[in-house]
């Protein structure tokens, strides 16, 4: 069964599916290697972001196992943990990763932008407590997952627009999905949390400085920094 061209939409999703019917017939079968990320992405016609989505779905089922540094391998043919009624299909929780990534560049420059121009007090207040938050997690070497939240939808807040805040918030709920999870366990580390915080602080500079321009360009930055984090090269995750 020859692998075939997908068409863009939902494509981690299609890839992944591609993928399990595969291993279901015998095409790579339990401890074999799949073909690389590289590999698959060509073969496929899409991207590699696209393909790593798909493989940390099958990943979070069960089905592979990601051997840093060796490759990756079957480890069932059947899922052990795919929901048996799928979602809706606009479920944030269905979200791709870089995908959401994506679009949070294009929207949340602009909402920091408004914010630079609307912002209150008591949300300047809120964002600079926010960003303490993350510093303090990052401190004690915890994933600064709940400060960044709460930095965001601060921003969010402030630009003074309800449906936008709606929509950074859903942003957010994704967030919580296993497969966000589960790329974070890969590509987020201490370092990365460092480096996330400074470009934060950037916003926040330009959003007291009532710079709109420059609020747009920090929030810009840092989206395309941390999906650049999120591109990186495979390390070795805890296990699960």
């Amino acid at each position: 069964m020859p692998l075939q061209t997908l068409e863009p939409q939902r494509l981690y999703r299609q890839i992944a599916e591609q993928l399990r019917q595969l291993m279901a017939s015998g095409e790579f079968a339990v401890g074999s290697r799949l073909p690389a990320e590289r590999d698959l992405a060509l073969q496929l016609g899409v991207s590699r972001p696209s393909v790593r989505e798909a493989l940390i779905a099958l990943e979070v089922e069960g089905m592979i196992e990601v051997r840093t540094g060796s490759g990756i391998y079957v480890q069932s043919t059947k899922s052990q943990n795919r929901q048996h009624s799928a979602p809706a299909s606009d479920a944030p929780t269905e979200w791709g990763p870089l995908e959401v990534m994506s679009a949070r560049i294009i929207v949340e420059s602009e909402v920091a932008a408004l914010a630079a121009q609307n912002a209150q007090k008591k949300d300047l207040q809120a964002i600079r407590k926010a960003l303490q938050k993350m510093k303090l997690e990052a401190a004690r070497d915890e994933v600064p997952r709940w400060g960044d939240e709460a930095f965001h939808e601060g921003i969010a807040q402030a630009c003074g627009n309800s449906v936008l805040l709606d929509t950074v918030q859903r942003y957010w709920q994704a967030r919580n999905s296993p497969l966000f999870e589960r790329l974070g366990d890969y590509f987020e580390h201490p370092a990365s949390w460092q480096a996330a915080i400074t470009e934060h602080q950037t916003v926040l500079d330009a959003i007291e400085a009532r710079d709109s321009a420059g609020a747009r360009r920090a929030m810009q930055k840092h989206i395309k920094q941390a999906y650049k984090r999120y591109s990186a090269s495979w390390r070795r995750a805890p296990a699960r």
